[in-house]
């Protein structure tokens, strides 16, 4: 019990995940200010950012669903603390349990639930067209992103465990394939979507709505969706590494390997992230139903075929 609590609060869970999460932020930060000719924030300003967010006091709209709107983000948080800890076993211990990666998938679409939640119980007009916003993000992106997860199941002989799925790349890694490849960049637009970054932060859109959902957060509340939206960082891109480039190794010269392979994908996002505006909400809609989700279909077909 004592080291299943170790797991989940410390290490790979919600202590290690946040740090690491606020570290990459601030390099996403930094990166976006040098591609607009700024200097950027100082290394511990997301810390700092975070500390004085718990230090302040909550306000809560008078016409807001007071219960949903606080529960809100302490769900939220809770479902990522669970995911980064699902994640972050199989990705340094190799633990797993049966059906892992589907239990990934409900938790990713629970977070945007909890969103729409909270964004829709604040009370505020803004809040809701945000909330509106990330439904239909979400019945756009999930979709695609389920069949994205499907390739690496095929190609792994169907298996439904994220350490049998790591096991059945020590011979080869998926993206090598074509299926493999295609499932890889859609999965990396899919996380872009899931995360709201440029160009599908649509739902927050701050020349718009206001921050959207977030727009009557304040205090420990705003904090601990901070505190998620950088967990993210951490769990998107090690999840794509776990599914499509083999994993993480901790010996030798595969940990220098394995930084590089999650850096890329970092790297990937925000490039994605500082050279694309955002679109419309039509326009994802488009993109993720008449696109990328026959692209991936024809992925999961080659995958059937082993190709």
């Amino acid at each position: 019990m004592t080291r299943w609590l170790f797991y989940l609060l410390v290490f790979p869970g919600f202590l290690f995940t946040t740090i690491l999460g606020l570290l990459i932020v601030w390099v996403d930060r930094k990166v976006s200010a040098r591609v607009q000719f700024r200097q950027g924030p100082p290394l511990f300003q997301n810390f700092n950012d975070i500390f004085k967010l718990f230090g302040k006091e909550t306000m809560i709209v008078k016409e807001s669903a007071r219960t949903v709107f606080v529960s809100a983000p302490i769900f939220a948080f809770g479902m990522i603390v669970l995911l980064a800890t699902i994640v972050g076993l199989a990705a340094i211990n190799r633990i797993g349990f049966a059906g892992d990666i589907i239990v990934v998938m409900y938790l990713m679409m629970i977070f945007s639930v909890a969103v729409i939640l909270g964004g829709g119980s604040s009370g505020n007009v803004y809040s809701s067209l945000g909330a509106g916003r990330e439904i239909k993000l979400l019945l756009a992106d999930e979709l695609v992103f389920i069949l994205v997860c499907l390739i690496p199941i095929i190609q792994s002989g169907y298996k439904l465990r994220i350490d049998e799925i790591l096991v059945a790349q020590e011979s080869g890694v998926f993206i090598g394939s074509i299926s493999g490849a295609i499932g890889f960049i859609l999965g990396l637009l899919c996380i872009q979507a899931k995360m709201t970054l440029p160009p599908f932060h649509i739902p927050e859109a701050e020349t718009e709505i206001v921050e959207g959902p977030f727009m009557e957060y304040s205090g420990p509340l705003l904090a601990f969706w901070k505190l998620s939206q950088g967990m993210m960082y951490v769990i998107y891109p090690a999840l794509l590494v776990i599914l499509f480039l083999g994993g993480f190794k901790w010996t030798g010269i595969g940990i220098l390997y394995s930084v590089l392979k999650y850096l890329l994908i970092v790297v990937l996002m925000i490039l994605i992230k500082n050279t694309n505006p955002r679109i419309r909400i039509d326009t994802a809609l488009n993109f993720f139903w008449r696109i990328a989700a026959p692209i991936c279909l024809i992925g999961v077909v080659l995958s059937v075929w082993g190709l």
